[in-house]
């Protein structure tokens, strides 16, 4: 597996980590009080969760 991989990989997995962690707050789970609407931070987790795992499964998953 070559760096350039390796970093990509970790990417989506930092960015699925962080998503999920918006999720938990837009939901509930986690509670935190913000400034900002919710349904922005429920937009913005979903955006980042989804894309870390298409980004993390996409680099995963390839072939050489």
């Amino acid at each position: 597996m070559n760096n350039k991989r390796t970093i990509f990989m970790i990417s989506g997995a930092m960015d699925a980590l962080l998503g999920g962690i918006a999720l938990m707050i837009y939901f509930g789970i986690i509670p935190v009080e913000i400034d900002i609407p919710r349904w922005v931070i429920g937009v913005f987790g979903g955006i980042l969760f989804f894309s870390g795992i298409g980004l993390f499964t996409y680099f995963l998953t390839r072939t050489e």
